[in-house]
């Protein structure tokens, strides 16, 4: 790689995955080259109601597409590659380098989509060295984490080397054998690393994190005193501890079948690409097992979050066709809940509880480890890339504050390091780091049932009928701007001590008020002394005067809807001798 001699500043934003856990997108730019690393999704709050995905927002990459070059992926969890189906309806990526695992899953994302043909999908090896455009060399370097097939990467610029540690952890004893490659880490390290950009998520755990292989013996004990059926529930994406799981089925003498759409897809990619391996017969479908003894039954779920929709969310909530919980089941979660997660995941649990299942939960059991590095894994980190510049990433801030302070207590000056935000632009010369300004940044909502973006408004009138209720008024009004008939009124989810024909009387007058002062603003006289009336214009008006005077009336903030009826007649003559001519009804709704 040619040396930087033209003073050009590597700029680095982060579009997610910083003050907050998922959506993990970021931005490298040189000149007028573009790449992505990563770009992830996350899941809705509860006051995001319908929305089931949430993104970072991509105005900047949407106003820049001709600078893009490429996108590296990193390893296969959906805040890391969830978001790419989306933006590629909103842009083009020229190539996506990424593990072979993650290709397999991402292909599948993108042809469900219909953008396959917006992208090449090329996958890579450990120590694969890649180009991107003229400016970035991008180093595939195998790492350790929850999933199988996860990389670190060194990206070569003009101005030194950057490595982006990606989601990791150092297990020694790795479930697959494919061990962390610290000797390459150790090797950029004594050549020189510019800046370090780290995973943050478990900055505030001291020693270090656990290997997959100590969940092994906690999750054979269980299995051994499991008299009944066995569920078992996981991330999907969780390579490992899915392997170790039908290990222990085989080993208890237990038919496996597998609940769940992401976990299907997983096993089968993973399983094509040998990082799963099982006799055929250990797995059969559900109706197969049905026949079997109980205490030869696995039943591998979905849904160690409470997800919505998952397999054992409907199992708990009694929702599910084919399966339903039985006195003397046991329940495995084999995860624990990640950050605003719990409400939904101890209402399943008590669900289940209630329905007779022994649930085996909790991180006293020692059934779930972290794929996340503690602060002696980061420290390793730290000690064998020797960075000249650190910033901590992929956490909310408190996590990157602690990073921050561990990378300072490795001996990284201060300055020469940033704790950002999502949107801020980290210019990154040979000498310095700074924040150079800020992009647009924050969230995109979508809502997949109907292919569409949730605005800000639209939340926010789903999150007002949530909160408040809603006020349905139609009212028939003649050419002449008088009511026809007394208006009806529907209230649904409105708290209110007013009787409902008090309230229809009060808004009948409040019509006739605002009718009677406003009507000749909607309704003006055109050529040959006809009368236009704007129909359109006038509904708006009512309804927005009417829910002002509901709100104050009732004291609450419901949203107000006026269902308009106007009749579709011959125009008629009025007091003077003139004729009216207006729109049809069917005008104004069109």
């Amino acid at each position: 790689m040619a040396k930087n001699e033209a003073g050009s500043a590597l700029k680095i934003i982060p579009l997610g995955g910083l003050h907050e856990i998922g959506k993990n997108t970021c931005v490298f730019e040189y000149d007028d080259e573009i790449i992505l690393l990563d770009a992830g999704l996350a899941f809705p709050t509860e006051a995001m109601h319908g929305v089931n995905i949430v993104l970072p927002d991509m105005t900047y990459l949407r106003e820049n597409r001709h600078k893009i070059k490429g996108m590296i992926v990193t390893h296969g969890h959906e805040d890391h590659i969830g978001g790419i189906a989306f933006h590629l309806k909103q842009f083009e990526i020229p190539v996506i380098y990424g593990p072979r695992l993650a290709m397999a899953m991402l292909e599948g994302k993108l042809e469900e989509a219909g953008v396959r043909d917006r992208t090449e999908l090329r996958s890579v090896l450990p120590r694969d060295v890649v180009r991107i455009g003229k400016s970035f060399f991008v180093e595939y370097i195998r790492n350790t984490h929850s999933i199988a097939d996860s990389f670190t990467v060194a990206i070569h610029t003009p101005i030194g080397i950057i490595i982006h540690t990606g989601d990791f952890k150092i297990d020694h004893t790795p479930v697959d054998g494919e061990r962390f490659d610290l000797q390459r880490l150790a090797e950029h390290g004594e050549k020189g690393v510019l800046c370090l950009l780290s995973d943050s998520t478990n900055s505030e755990v001291p020693g270090f994190t656990p290997s997959e292989r100590s969940v092994y013996p906690n999750l054979d004990r269980v299995f051994s005193q499991a008299t009944g059926r066995l569920f078992v529930t996981t991330f999907a994406s969780s390579v490992h501890r899915i392997n170790m799981i039908l290990d222990l089925a085989q080993k208890h003498n237990r038919t496996v079948t597998v609940v769940g759409r992401s976990m299907l897809n997983l096993i089968a990619h993973a399983r094509n690409l040998g990082y799963i391996k099982c006799p055929d017969h250990l797995l059969q479908p559900l109706h197969t097992v049905r026949s079997m003894p109980d205490e030869n039954v696995l039943i591998l779920t979905t849904g160690s979050q409470g997800e919505t929709m998952s397999a054992m969310t409907r199992i708990a909530n009694k929702e599910h066709p084919h399966i339903k919980i039985r006195q003397g089941d046991t329940v495995v979660f084999s995860a624990n809940p990640i950050p605003g997660n719990t409400i939904a995941v101890v209402n399943t649990i008590d669900k289940l509880m209630l329905q007779g299942a022994n649930v085996v939960y909790g991180r006293d059991k020692g059934i779930h480890v972290s794929g996340h590095g503690c602060q002696e894994d980061q420290k390793l980190m730290i000690a064998l890339t020797r960075p000249k510049f650190f910033v901590p990433f992929h956490g909310e801030h408190r996590m990157l504050v602690k990073h921050a302070q561990t990378a300072q207590s490795m001996g990284i000056p201060p300055e020469n390091m940033i704790v950002i935000q999502n949107g801020d632009i980290v210019e990154l010369t040979e000498d310095a780091i700074r924040v150079a300004g800020k992009v647009p940044s924050g969230i995109e909502l979508v809502d997949t049932t109907s292919s569409g973006m949730v605005s800000a408004k639209v939340l926010q009138e789903r999150q007002r009928m949530a909160s408040e209720g809603i006020v349905t008024i139609a009212a028939a009004i003649d050419w002449s701007g008088k009511l026809l008939a007394k208006p009806e009124i529907h209230l649904r989810g409105v708290v209110t001590s007013i009787e409902r024909s008090l309230l229809q009387k009060w808004v009948q007058q409040r019509i006739e008020e605002i009718l009677g002062v406003r009507w000749s603003e909607f309704a003006q006289p055109s050529e040959g002394e006809q009368l236009e009336v704007d129909w359109g214009g006038l509904q708006g008006m009512l309804e927005r005067e009417l829910q002002r005077s509901i709100r104050r009336e009732l004291q609450c903030q419901p949203t107000v809807t006026l269902l308009m009826q106007i009749p579709d007649e011959p125009p008629v003559k009025v007091s003077d001798g003139r004729r009216r001519r207006t729109r049809t009804a069917a005008q104004v709704a069109s």
